[in-house]
Protein backbone atom coordinates (compact mmCIF):
# COMPACT_ATOMS: atom_id res chain seq x y z
CA UNK A 1 0.00 0.00 0.00
CA UNK A 2 1.95 3.52 -0.91
CA UNK A 3 4.41 4.47 -3.26
CA UNK A 4 7.96 4.18 -3.98
CA UNK A 5 8.64 2.38 -0.55
CA UNK A 6 6.00 0.20 -0.87
CA UNK A 7 7.35 -1.02 -4.70
CA UNK A 8 10.96 -1.65 -2.67
CA UNK A 9 9.51 -3.77 0.36
CA UNK A 10 7.10 -5.96 -2.16
CA UNK A 11 10.13 -6.77 -4.20
CA UNK A 12 12.30 -7.44 -1.25
CA UNK A 13 9.61 -9.31 0.68
CA UNK A 14 9.28 -11.02 -2.73
CA UNK A 15 13.01 -12.38 -3.33
CA UNK A 16 12.58 -13.81 0.90
CA UNK A 17 9.70 -15.87 -0.46
CA UNK A 18 7.42 -14.62 1.77
CA UNK A 19 5.01 -13.74 -0.62
CA UNK A 20 4.54 -17.56 -2.05
CA UNK A 21 5.03 -18.95 1.52
CA UNK A 22 2.02 -17.91 2.43
CA UNK A 23 -0.04 -17.82 -0.50
CA UNK A 24 -0.34 -13.61 -0.83
CA UNK A 25 -1.44 -12.46 -4.09
CA UNK A 26 -0.34 -9.07 -5.44
CA UNK A 27 -2.98 -6.58 -6.79
CA UNK A 28 -2.73 -3.12 -8.30
CA UNK A 29 0.46 -4.14 -10.16
CA UNK A 30 3.13 -7.15 -10.31
CA UNK A 31 6.08 -8.13 -9.17
CA UNK A 32 7.10 -8.21 -13.18
CA UNK A 33 6.06 -5.02 -13.71
CA UNK A 34 8.09 -3.66 -10.92
CA UNK A 35 10.96 -5.10 -11.86
CA UNK A 36 10.92 -3.55 -14.93
CA UNK A 37 10.13 -0.47 -14.51
CA UNK A 38 12.64 0.04 -11.71
CA UNK A 39 15.52 -1.60 -13.21
CA UNK A 40 16.56 1.15 -15.42
CA UNK A 41 18.17 -1.89 -18.19
CA UNK A 42 15.17 -3.31 -18.08
CA UNK A 43 13.06 -0.79 -19.07
CA UNK A 44 15.64 0.77 -21.67
CA UNK A 45 15.86 -2.98 -23.41
CA UNK A 46 11.68 -3.39 -23.20
CA UNK A 47 11.47 -0.07 -24.85
CA UNK A 48 13.45 -0.69 -27.24
CA UNK A 49 11.69 -3.84 -27.65
CA UNK A 50 8.05 -2.27 -28.35
CA UNK A 51 9.78 0.55 -30.37
CA UNK A 52 9.10 3.27 -27.76
CA UNK A 53 12.31 6.00 -28.35
CA UNK A 54 14.73 6.48 -24.69
CA UNK A 55 17.56 8.62 -24.78
CA UNK A 56 20.99 6.80 -25.89
CA UNK A 57 21.96 4.73 -22.17
CA UNK A 58 24.20 2.38 -20.19
CA UNK A 59 23.76 0.73 -17.00
CA UNK A 60 27.11 0.73 -14.78
CA UNK A 61 27.32 -1.32 -11.68
CA UNK A 62 30.91 -0.30 -10.86
CA UNK A 63 32.58 2.88 -10.79
CA UNK A 64 35.25 1.77 -13.74
CA UNK A 65 32.08 1.06 -16.34
CA UNK A 66 30.45 4.48 -15.43
CA UNK A 67 33.96 5.86 -16.55
CA UNK A 68 33.98 4.09 -19.62
CA UNK A 69 30.08 4.55 -20.31
CA UNK A 70 30.86 8.27 -20.23
CA UNK A 71 33.65 8.51 -22.33
CA UNK A 72 31.56 6.39 -25.07
CA UNK A 73 28.67 8.20 -24.85
CA UNK A 74 30.15 11.83 -24.06
CA UNK A 75 28.94 14.85 -22.10
CA UNK A 76 26.42 16.05 -20.55
CA UNK A 77 24.96 13.70 -19.18
CA UNK A 78 22.51 11.93 -16.77
CA UNK A 79 23.23 9.48 -13.25
CA UNK A 80 20.26 8.25 -12.48
CA UNK A 81 20.53 5.22 -9.62
CA UNK A 82 17.81 2.50 -9.66
CA UNK A 83 14.84 2.21 -6.97
CA UNK A 84 15.15 5.32 -5.68
CA UNK A 85 12.50 7.78 -4.72
CA UNK A 86 12.38 11.39 -5.53
CA UNK A 87 15.21 11.42 -7.79
CA UNK A 88 17.57 10.63 -5.22
CA UNK A 89 21.17 10.50 -5.86
CA UNK A 90 20.61 11.46 -9.75
CA UNK A 91 22.54 14.63 -11.50
CA UNK A 92 23.38 16.37 -14.53
CA UNK A 93 26.96 16.15 -15.53
CA UNK A 94 28.55 18.62 -17.69
CA UNK A 95 32.29 18.34 -16.91
CA UNK A 96 34.77 14.97 -16.51
CA UNK A 97 36.09 17.08 -13.66
CA UNK A 98 32.35 16.62 -11.68
CA UNK A 99 31.67 13.05 -13.13
CA UNK A 100 33.76 10.99 -10.82
CA UNK A 101 32.32 12.03 -7.53
CA UNK A 102 28.87 12.43 -8.86
CA UNK A 103 29.02 8.77 -10.40
CA UNK A 104 30.38 7.67 -6.76
CA UNK A 105 27.05 8.79 -5.03
CA UNK A 106 24.63 7.53 -7.50
CA UNK A 107 25.92 4.37 -6.54
CA UNK A 108 25.90 4.68 -3.42
CA UNK A 109 22.06 5.91 -3.20
CA UNK A 110 21.03 2.83 -5.30
CA UNK A 111 20.08 -0.19 -3.23
CA UNK A 112 21.45 -2.12 -5.81
CA UNK A 113 24.63 -0.32 -6.23
CA UNK A 114 23.46 0.72 -10.15
CA UNK A 115 23.06 3.75 -12.03
CA UNK A 116 21.82 4.29 -15.59
CA UNK A 117 23.87 6.75 -17.23
CA UNK A 118 22.35 8.31 -20.14
CA UNK A 119 22.68 11.40 -23.18
CA UNK A 120 20.86 14.39 -21.35
CA UNK A 121 18.60 15.89 -23.57
CA UNK A 122 18.52 19.64 -21.83
CA UNK A 123 15.73 22.03 -23.05
CA UNK A 124 13.57 19.35 -23.78
CA UNK A 125 10.04 19.65 -22.71
CA UNK A 126 8.38 17.41 -19.99
CA UNK A 127 5.03 15.84 -20.31
CA UNK A 128 3.47 13.15 -17.96
CA UNK A 129 0.60 11.06 -18.65
CA UNK A 130 -2.46 9.20 -16.14
CA UNK A 131 -3.69 6.43 -17.20
CA UNK A 132 -5.76 3.18 -15.73
CA UNK A 133 -6.05 0.24 -17.02
CA UNK A 134 -8.56 -3.06 -16.02
CA UNK A 135 -9.01 -6.87 -16.54
CA UNK A 136 -10.67 -6.44 -19.76
CA UNK A 137 -7.26 -4.61 -21.24
CA UNK A 138 -9.05 -1.31 -21.51
CA UNK A 139 -6.83 1.69 -20.81
CA UNK A 140 -8.18 5.30 -20.46
CA UNK A 141 -5.97 8.37 -20.02
CA UNK A 142 -7.12 10.67 -16.79
CA UNK A 143 -5.30 13.60 -17.56
CA UNK A 144 -1.97 14.72 -19.18
CA UNK A 145 0.50 17.01 -17.21
CA UNK A 146 2.88 19.90 -18.66
CA UNK A 147 5.97 20.55 -17.05
CA UNK A 148 6.48 24.27 -17.25
CA UNK A 149 9.85 23.59 -16.45
CA UNK A 150 12.17 22.03 -19.16
CA UNK A 151 13.94 18.54 -18.41
CA UNK A 152 16.63 19.15 -15.89
CA UNK A 153 14.72 19.86 -13.35
CA UNK A 154 12.88 17.06 -11.03
CA UNK A 155 8.94 16.93 -12.20
CA UNK A 156 8.13 17.61 -8.41
CA UNK A 157 10.12 20.54 -8.30
CA UNK A 158 8.55 21.99 -11.32
CA UNK A 159 5.38 24.33 -11.76
CA UNK A 160 3.05 21.51 -13.77
CA UNK A 161 -0.16 22.85 -15.35
CA UNK A 162 -2.80 20.80 -16.31
CA UNK A 163 -4.19 19.62 -19.67
CA UNK A 164 -0.87 20.23 -21.68
CA UNK A 165 -1.04 23.53 -23.43
CA UNK A 166 1.85 23.96 -25.76
CA UNK A 167 1.80 20.41 -27.44
CA UNK A 168 0.01 19.60 -30.86
CA UNK A 169 -2.86 17.30 -31.18
CA UNK A 170 -0.85 14.86 -33.62
CA UNK A 171 1.80 15.16 -30.34
CA UNK A 172 -0.42 14.33 -28.09
CA UNK A 173 -2.05 11.37 -29.92
CA UNK A 174 1.28 9.75 -30.70
CA UNK A 175 2.27 10.09 -26.83
CA UNK A 176 -0.89 8.82 -25.72
CA UNK A 177 -0.62 5.76 -27.98
CA UNK A 178 2.77 5.36 -26.66
CA UNK A 179 2.17 5.59 -23.19
CA UNK A 180 -1.02 2.87 -23.47
CA UNK A 181 1.84 0.57 -25.64
CA UNK A 182 3.79 0.56 -22.53
CA UNK A 183 1.32 -0.04 -19.58
CA UNK A 184 0.30 -2.94 -21.73
CA UNK A 185 3.97 -4.32 -22.12
CA UNK A 186 4.95 -4.11 -18.68
CA UNK A 187 2.74 -6.26 -17.39
CA UNK A 188 -0.77 -7.76 -17.01
CA UNK A 189 -2.25 -5.71 -14.14
CA UNK A 190 -5.31 -3.57 -13.39
CA UNK A 191 -4.01 -0.53 -11.72
CA UNK A 192 -2.98 3.47 -12.32
CA UNK A 193 0.23 3.83 -13.81
CA UNK A 194 1.98 7.46 -14.94
CA UNK A 195 4.30 7.57 -17.58
CA UNK A 196 6.83 10.58 -18.01
CA UNK A 197 7.97 11.58 -22.09
CA UNK A 198 10.20 14.44 -22.94
CA UNK A 199 9.42 16.43 -26.12
CA UNK A 200 11.86 18.04 -28.56
CA UNK A 201 11.04 22.00 -28.29
CA UNK A 202 11.46 22.22 -32.68
CA UNK A 203 8.39 21.59 -35.06
CA UNK A 204 9.53 17.65 -35.36
CA UNK A 205 7.96 17.50 -31.68
CA UNK A 206 10.00 14.00 -31.63
CA UNK A 207 9.00 12.50 -28.22
CA UNK A 208 11.21 9.97 -25.84
CA UNK A 209 9.65 8.23 -23.09
CA UNK A 210 11.70 8.99 -19.81
CA UNK A 211 9.85 6.10 -17.06
CA UNK A 212 6.79 4.53 -16.09
CA UNK A 213 5.61 4.31 -12.52
CA UNK A 214 3.69 1.17 -12.31
CA UNK A 215 1.67 3.32 -9.10
CA UNK A 216 -0.39 6.10 -7.73
CA UNK A 217 2.27 8.75 -7.71
CA UNK A 218 2.29 12.53 -6.58
CA UNK A 219 1.17 13.56 -10.05
CA UNK A 220 -1.99 10.80 -9.78
CA UNK A 221 -2.92 12.78 -6.75
CA UNK A 222 -3.12 16.11 -8.62
CA UNK A 223 -4.33 14.78 -11.40
CA UNK A 224 -7.43 13.45 -9.23
CA UNK A 225 -8.01 16.89 -7.77
CA UNK A 226 -7.55 18.41 -11.09
CA UNK A 227 -9.75 16.17 -12.89
CA UNK A 228 -12.18 15.12 -10.30
CA UNK A 229 -12.12 11.57 -11.31
CA UNK A 230 -11.13 9.67 -8.00
CA UNK A 231 -8.27 7.70 -9.57
CA UNK A 232 -7.02 6.06 -6.22
CA UNK A 233 -10.24 4.85 -5.84
CA UNK A 234 -10.75 3.81 -9.09
CA UNK A 235 -7.54 2.27 -9.76
CA UNK A 236 -8.34 0.21 -5.89
CA UNK A 237 -11.50 -1.35 -7.44
CA UNK A 238 -9.91 -2.02 -10.97
CA UNK A 239 -7.37 -4.03 -8.92
CA UNK A 240 -9.98 -6.18 -6.85
CA UNK A 241 -11.24 -7.44 -10.61
CA UNK A 242 -13.99 -4.48 -11.86
CA UNK A 243 -13.91 -2.99 -14.86
CA UNK A 244 -14.14 0.36 -16.14
CA UNK A 245 -17.59 0.23 -17.44
CA UNK A 246 -18.93 -1.40 -14.55
CA UNK A 247 -18.11 1.79 -12.10
CA UNK A 248 -19.91 4.78 -12.01
CA UNK A 249 -18.67 8.24 -12.34
CA UNK A 250 -19.31 10.19 -9.10
CA UNK A 251 -19.94 13.32 -9.69
CA UNK A 252 -22.33 12.66 -12.55
CA UNK A 253 -23.91 9.47 -11.58
CA UNK A 254 -25.29 9.06 -14.70
CA UNK A 255 -21.92 7.93 -16.61
CA UNK A 256 -19.43 5.44 -16.26
CA UNK A 257 -15.93 5.23 -14.96
CA UNK A 258 -14.91 4.42 -18.27
CA UNK A 259 -15.47 8.21 -19.86
CA UNK A 260 -12.15 10.14 -20.10
CA UNK A 261 -12.29 13.51 -18.17
CA UNK A 262 -12.73 16.65 -19.92
CA UNK A 263 -11.52 19.96 -18.71
CA UNK A 264 -13.11 23.68 -19.56
CA UNK A 265 -10.67 24.93 -17.05
CA UNK A 266 -7.05 25.19 -16.12
CA UNK A 267 -5.03 23.82 -13.15
CA UNK A 268 -1.61 25.42 -12.09
CA UNK A 269 0.66 23.67 -9.38
CA UNK A 270 3.65 25.21 -7.66
CA UNK A 271 6.02 23.40 -5.43
CA UNK A 272 6.58 25.08 -2.72
CA UNK A 273 10.55 24.71 -0.85
CA UNK A 274 11.52 25.34 2.85
CA UNK A 275 14.87 26.55 2.06
CA UNK A 276 14.94 29.35 4.71
CA UNK A 277 14.94 26.50 7.37
CA UNK A 278 17.97 24.67 5.92
CA UNK A 279 20.40 27.59 6.16
CA UNK A 280 23.67 26.59 3.47
CA UNK A 281 21.75 24.12 1.95
CA UNK A 282 21.90 24.15 -2.25
CA UNK A 283 18.76 25.81 -3.46
CA UNK A 284 19.52 25.44 -6.93
CA UNK A 285 17.18 22.90 -8.83
CA UNK A 286 18.22 20.20 -10.34
CA UNK A 287 16.83 16.04 -10.66
CA UNK A 288 17.05 15.51 -7.08
CA UNK A 289 13.37 16.90 -5.81
CA UNK A 290 13.55 19.31 -3.13
CA UNK A 291 10.00 21.17 -2.50
CA UNK A 292 8.20 19.98 0.41
CA UNK A 293 4.60 21.23 -0.36
CA UNK A 294 3.12 22.24 -3.67
CA UNK A 295 -0.39 24.89 -3.91
CA UNK A 296 -2.91 23.86 -6.90
CA UNK A 297 -5.21 26.35 -8.33
CA UNK A 298 -7.78 26.47 -11.06
CA UNK A 299 -8.93 29.53 -13.48
CA UNK A 300 -10.12 29.76 -16.60
CA UNK A 301 -7.00 30.62 -17.91
CA UNK A 302 -3.09 29.51 -17.78
CA UNK A 303 -2.86 33.32 -16.46
CA UNK A 304 -5.76 33.15 -14.09
CA UNK A 305 -4.71 30.17 -12.58
CA UNK A 306 -0.71 30.71 -11.99
CA UNK A 307 -1.68 34.35 -10.25
CA UNK A 308 -4.18 31.94 -7.58
CA UNK A 309 -1.39 29.89 -7.45
CA UNK A 310 1.08 32.08 -6.78
CA UNK A 311 -1.28 34.07 -3.97
CA UNK A 312 -1.44 30.64 -1.98
CA UNK A 313 1.88 29.66 -1.59
CA UNK A 314 1.88 31.88 1.50
CA UNK A 315 5.80 33.58 0.87
CA UNK A 316 4.61 37.07 1.03
CA UNK A 317 3.55 37.26 -2.43
CA UNK A 318 0.03 38.53 -3.86
CA UNK A 319 0.39 37.34 -6.82
CA UNK A 320 3.24 36.88 -9.68
CA UNK A 321 3.57 40.34 -9.57
CA UNK A 322 2.24 44.13 -8.54
CA UNK A 323 3.20 43.59 -4.85
CA UNK A 324 6.56 46.16 -5.16
CA UNK A 325 8.93 42.79 -3.82
CA UNK A 326 10.58 42.05 -7.15
CA UNK A 327 14.05 42.36 -8.20
CA UNK A 328 15.10 45.30 -10.60
CA UNK A 329 18.90 44.71 -10.71
CA UNK A 330 19.58 43.09 -14.33
CA UNK A 331 22.50 41.12 -13.32
CA UNK A 332 20.79 39.60 -10.24
CA UNK A 333 17.96 38.98 -11.76
CA UNK A 334 20.03 36.96 -15.00
CA UNK A 335 22.03 35.34 -12.63
CA UNK A 336 18.56 33.73 -11.13
CA UNK A 337 17.49 32.64 -13.86
CA UNK A 338 20.54 30.96 -15.28
CA UNK A 339 20.68 28.87 -11.81
CA UNK A 340 16.84 27.99 -11.12
CA UNK A 341 16.00 27.90 -7.78
CA UNK A 342 12.56 28.25 -6.14
CA UNK A 343 11.38 31.35 -7.01
CA UNK A 344 12.42 31.49 -10.88
CA UNK A 345 9.05 32.27 -11.84
CA UNK A 346 8.87 35.22 -10.14
CA UNK A 347 12.48 36.55 -12.17
CA UNK A 348 11.41 35.56 -15.61
CA UNK A 349 8.49 38.11 -14.43
CA UNK A 350 11.04 40.30 -13.05
CA UNK A 351 13.05 40.37 -16.21
CA UNK A 352 10.07 41.21 -18.71
CA UNK A 353 9.28 44.13 -16.20
CA UNK A 354 12.84 45.83 -16.58
CA UNK A 355 12.48 44.67 -20.00
CA UNK A 356 14.87 41.69 -20.88
CA UNK A 357 14.39 40.55 -24.06
CA UNK A 358 12.25 37.39 -24.43
CA UNK A 359 14.07 35.51 -26.62
CA UNK A 360 17.29 35.90 -23.84
CA UNK A 361 14.47 34.50 -21.15
CA UNK A 362 13.82 31.97 -23.60
CA UNK A 363 17.72 31.23 -24.10
CA UNK A 364 18.51 31.18 -20.32
CA UNK A 365 15.62 28.76 -19.21
CA UNK A 366 14.50 27.15 -21.88
CA UNK A 367 10.79 27.58 -21.08
CA UNK A 368 8.09 27.79 -23.59
CA UNK A 369 7.75 30.62 -26.03
CA UNK A 370 4.04 30.46 -24.96
CA UNK A 371 4.34 30.68 -21.11
CA UNK A 372 6.65 33.59 -21.81
CA UNK A 373 4.22 35.15 -23.67
CA UNK A 374 1.54 34.68 -21.61
CA UNK A 375 3.66 36.22 -18.41
CA UNK A 376 4.25 39.01 -21.19
CA UNK A 377 0.57 39.95 -21.14
CA UNK A 378 0.21 40.19 -17.71
CA UNK A 379 2.97 42.54 -17.66
CA UNK A 380 1.79 44.76 -20.75
CA UNK A 381 -1.56 44.64 -18.65
CA UNK A 382 -0.02 45.94 -15.43
CA UNK A 383 1.70 48.86 -17.12
CA UNK A 384 -1.86 49.84 -18.45
CA UNK A 385 -3.65 49.97 -15.46
CA UNK A 386 -0.80 52.05 -14.21
CA UNK A 387 -1.67 54.99 -16.25
CA UNK A 388 -5.21 55.02 -14.15
CA UNK A 389 -6.09 55.93 -10.43
CA UNK A 390 -8.93 54.16 -9.03
CA UNK A 391 -11.33 56.60 -10.20
CA UNK A 392 -10.75 56.67 -13.94
CA UNK A 393 -10.04 53.16 -14.18
CA UNK A 394 -12.23 51.85 -17.12
CA UNK A 395 -14.72 48.78 -15.75
CA UNK A 396 -13.45 46.73 -18.52
CA UNK A 397 -10.36 46.81 -17.45
CA UNK A 398 -10.63 46.63 -13.97
CA UNK A 399 -12.53 42.65 -15.58
CA UNK A 400 -9.78 42.03 -17.89
CA UNK A 401 -7.46 42.23 -14.93
CA UNK A 402 -9.04 40.05 -12.32
CA UNK A 403 -9.91 37.43 -15.01
CA UNK A 404 -6.42 36.95 -15.56
CA UNK A 405 -6.37 36.39 -11.44
CA UNK A 406 -5.28 39.94 -10.26
CA UNK A 407 -6.13 40.26 -6.50
CA UNK A 408 -7.66 43.44 -5.42
CA UNK A 409 -4.63 44.25 -3.05
CA UNK A 410 -1.89 43.76 -6.43
CA UNK A 411 -4.79 46.10 -8.32
CA UNK A 412 -4.52 48.72 -5.25
CA UNK A 413 -0.71 48.67 -5.56
CA UNK A 414 -0.91 49.48 -9.02
CA UNK A 415 -3.76 52.17 -8.81
CA UNK A 416 -1.72 53.14 -5.91
CA UNK A 417 -5.10 53.44 -3.55
CA UNK A 418 -6.43 51.22 -0.58
CA UNK A 419 -7.27 47.82 -1.26
CA UNK A 420 -11.01 48.29 -0.06
CA UNK A 421 -11.18 51.00 -2.63
CA UNK A 422 -10.87 48.91 -5.09
CA UNK A 423 -13.18 46.26 -3.89
CA UNK A 424 -15.89 49.06 -3.45
CA UNK A 425 -15.26 50.07 -7.48
CA UNK A 426 -15.88 46.55 -7.83
CA UNK A 427 -19.42 46.63 -5.66
CA UNK A 428 -20.15 49.42 -7.58
CA UNK A 429 -19.39 48.20 -11.19
CA UNK A 430 -21.00 44.54 -10.52
CA UNK A 431 -17.25 43.03 -11.28
CA UNK A 432 -18.08 39.90 -8.79
CA UNK A 433 -16.64 36.39 -8.70
CA UNK A 434 -19.18 33.69 -10.00
CA UNK A 435 -18.48 29.83 -9.29
CA UNK A 436 -18.07 27.22 -12.22
CA UNK A 437 -18.14 23.27 -11.68
CA UNK A 438 -15.27 20.74 -11.63
CA UNK A 439 -17.55 18.17 -12.98
CA UNK A 440 -15.05 15.84 -15.29
CA UNK A 441 -17.26 16.73 -18.19
CA UNK A 442 -16.72 20.25 -18.91
CA UNK A 443 -20.91 20.47 -18.47
CA UNK A 444 -21.39 17.84 -21.31
CA UNK A 445 -23.64 15.51 -18.49
CA UNK A 446 -25.44 17.19 -15.12
CA UNK A 447 -23.31 17.17 -12.14
CA UNK A 448 -24.77 15.74 -8.67
CA UNK A 449 -21.95 15.84 -7.15
CA UNK A 450 -19.28 18.63 -8.17
CA UNK A 451 -16.98 20.81 -6.63
CA UNK A 452 -16.10 24.65 -7.66
CA UNK A 453 -13.75 27.26 -8.24
CA UNK A 454 -14.36 30.69 -8.41
CA UNK A 455 -13.87 33.46 -11.11
CA UNK A 456 -15.23 36.43 -13.20
CA UNK A 457 -15.81 34.91 -16.23
CA UNK A 458 -19.21 34.84 -17.08
CA UNK A 459 -21.79 33.28 -16.64
CA UNK A 460 -22.34 31.70 -13.20
CA UNK A 461 -22.82 27.65 -13.37
CA UNK A 462 -24.17 27.31 -9.91
CA UNK A 463 -28.10 26.96 -9.13
CA UNK A 464 -28.87 28.66 -6.23
CA UNK A 465 -32.02 26.49 -4.61
CA UNK A 466 -35.25 28.24 -2.54
CA UNK A 467 -34.65 25.66 0.27
CA UNK A 468 -33.33 26.11 3.55
CA UNK A 469 -29.88 26.57 4.20
CA UNK A 470 -27.28 25.60 6.87
CA UNK A 471 -24.52 28.19 8.06
CA UNK A 472 -20.94 26.25 9.30
CA UNK A 473 -19.66 27.92 11.90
Amino acid sequence: MGGQTALNLCIEVSEKGIWEKYGVDIIGVDIDAIHITEDRERFRKLMNEIDIPVAPAKIATSFLEGKAIAQELGFPLVIRPSFTLGGSGASFVHTKEEFEDLLSKGLHASPIHEVLIDKAVLGWKEYELELLRDDNDNVIIICSIENLDPMGIHTGDSITIAPCMTLSDTAYQKMRDMAIKMMRSIGDFAGGCNVQFAVSPDEKEDIIAIEINPRVSRSSALASKATGYPIAKIASKLAIGYTLDELDNQITQSTSAYFEPALDYVVVKIPRWNFDKFKGSNIELGLQMKSVGEVMAIGRSFQEALQKACQSLEIGRNGLGADGKGKTDQDEILFDLKHASGDRIFRVYDAMRIGIPLKKIHNITKIDYWFLNQIEELVNLEKKIESYNIKSLPTSLLLQAKMKGYADRQIAHLVNCLESEVYQNRQDNNVQRVYKLVDTCAAEFTAKTPYYYSTFEMPKEVMVKNTLKMKVL
